[in-house]
């Protein structure tokens, strides 16, 4: 008797026999620097975690994971799954805003990943306009890195963020929030603290403290060449991705460090910083709005994303550029 069933392709068979519990074992294997690391955080025993290995890299037919000691890396295959694993990942944490609320009133929670050094009064009148609309919704704002608030909302643990973008990632959506300046700053216990009359070659060879992203190669380029054109020493004593705390190392005389001049001003006119060259042609850098159109948002995350698109789009930049 010949059968009708028609022969499932490869692919049809994948989706049918895939198991979740593996792509999220693999997740973290790929964030972790070996099996053993791996097993700690999932609480499995590492051989375990290998047969999952195993088994998943049958099932996909290649070879995810380059494996000796003292190596441990992702292969090309392996790195191209753990971006659609992660994509995955957060769709099933997100699938219960598929279910709609079906009430009248907004309800819901939104997350927001935020850089450390946002001060936006657009942002900060948005928010208060949303919740006075929407007072049953809930809101939880998360400070991270710039690179970190990205990665939360390519993995839609977060609805949005706000913060500095390097890259764009083609999967996500970008609206430039504000613009802001950035110049060099000193404390008091600083021999250049409170010195009229400075010149760039005035902070030659001091010490100095900035973000973790000030580099040539990252999001804050432009600090990082302002840095060099002040001919300050090479070596930066401190560093932190939280701009409070890269405030609080200025204040305390460790170095000559930058921080958005807007955000400053209170500092410099309470006392606790001074500002110091180049007091024009300072580093321009954009903060944006960052989401995924592909994320299920629930009516509060809609709500206040649109809110926020709708200020940006009746504010011409020029207000929207602090100094």
């Amino acid at each position: 008797m010949v059968s009708d069933e028609v022969p499932l392709q490869p692919s049809e068979r994948l989706v049918r026999e895939l198991d979740w519990n593996l792509l999220r074992t693999f997740i973290v294997l790929a964030e972790s620097r070996s099996v053993t690391e791996a097993a700690r955080k999932l609480r499995l025993s590492q051989p375990s975690v290998s047969t999952a290995l195993k088994r998943l890299e049958t099932r996909i037919d290649k070879k995810l994971i380059e494996r000796a000691p003292g190596h441990f890396r992702l292969t090309h295959a392996g790195e191209l799954l753990y971006r659609e694993a992660v994509d995955i990942r957060g769709a099933i944490f997100r699938l219960t805003t598929l279910v709609r609320d079906v009430t009248d009133e907004v309800q819901g929670h939104v997350k927001i990943a935020v850089a450390s050094h946002v001060v936006c009064p657009i942002f900060d009148a948005a928010l208060a306009h949303f919740y006075a609309r929407h007072p049953k919704a809930t809101v939880s704002i998360d400070v991270h890195s710039s690179h970190d608030a990205v990665a939360a909302v390519t993995g839609r643990s977060a609805s949005f963020a706000i913060c500095l973008v390097r890259e764009r990632n083609p999967k996500l959506e970008y609206s430039r929030l504000y613009r802001e300046f950035f110049g060099l700053f000193c404390g008091p216990p600083h021999p250049l603290f409170g010195r009229s009359g400075l010149k760039h070659g005035d902070l030659a060879g001091h010490a100095s403290v900035s973000f973790e992203t000030d580099r040539l190669h990252d999001v804050l380029r432009p600090v990082t060449l302002m840095r060099a054109e002040a001919n300050l020493g090479e070596r930066i004593v401190g560093t932190s991705s939280n701009l409070e705390e890269v405030r609080r190392m200025i204040i305390a005389g460790l170095g000559i460090g930058p921080l958005p001049v807007h955000v400053a001003k209170g500092d410099v006119e309470a006392g606790l910083l001074w500002h110091l060259p180049p007091y024009d042609k300072m580093p321009e850098i954009d903060v944006h709005v960052v989401w995924n159109p592909r994320a299920n948002l629930n009516r509060a995350e809609q709500a206040l994303l649109a809110e926020l698109q709708t200020r940006i789009e009746a504010t011409p930049i020029a207000e929207r550029t602090y100094r």
